[in-house]
């Protein structure tokens, strides 16, 4: 692992945990689930948002407003958006995303489930994605939340990576290891 990547996943880890503890004391895991979940799907649709928290042009006062702004049109609740500002104001918030992970983590961990991460060549139907995690589940015993994602060079078939353990059934990667078997024939 990189420097950078590590500092900003040790930061991560220390306000995730900070932020996991102090909702879970006041018994509002669920509410803080839904806040990260939607800091998420904010991340993934403004590319503003983004640069926002990336670049280093922006002033820790023009992050501090934005953040607050956005915390207040999501109604994140006050340990959520008190963290942001805190972030904002020690320039920190390049760590969101490292943060949105560690405490989706945490959460799954409380919750007694896993996340399997789940690369397609196409988008999988809400059955599809089931069967999938009934299959998971049967197998490692713990409920799954399936993380999808499309990538349309795999032609065909799945990447499933639950912890350290990853299945690949594409056939991008069939047609990689028939290909290494004809440079070693030929």
């Amino acid at each position: 692992m990189s420097e950078p990547a590590s500092i900003s996943s040790g930061i991560a880890a220390r306000y995730a945990t900070a932020v996991f503890g102090l909702a879970k004391d006041s018994s509002d895991l669920k509410n803080l689930e839904s806040n990260v979940e939607d800091l998420a799907a904010a991340l993934d649709a403004s590319a503003e948002l983004r640069d926002l928290i990336s670049s280093p042009m922006y002033s820790r006062d023009d992050q501090a407003n934005v953040i607050s702004a956005v915390a207040t049109k999501m109604k994140l609740m006050p340990i959520v958006s008190n963290t942001l500002a805190l972030m904002a104001s020690k320039r920190r918030l390049f760590v969101l995303p490292a943060l949105i992970a560690q405490l989706r983590g945490l959460i799954a961990e409380e919750k007694g489930e896993v996340t399997a991460e789940v690369i397609s060549a196409k988008a999988m139907t809400k059955t599809q994605a089931d069967k999938l995690a009934k299959a998971i589940k049967s197998r490692i015993g713990k409920d799954v939340k399936i993380d999808a994602t499309v990538d349309e060079s795999l032609i065909g078939g799945l990447v499933v990576k639950v912890g350290s353990q990853m299945i690949d059934t594409s056939i991008r990667s069939k047609l990689n290891s028939l290909s290494n078997v004809m440079k070693e024939v030929g």
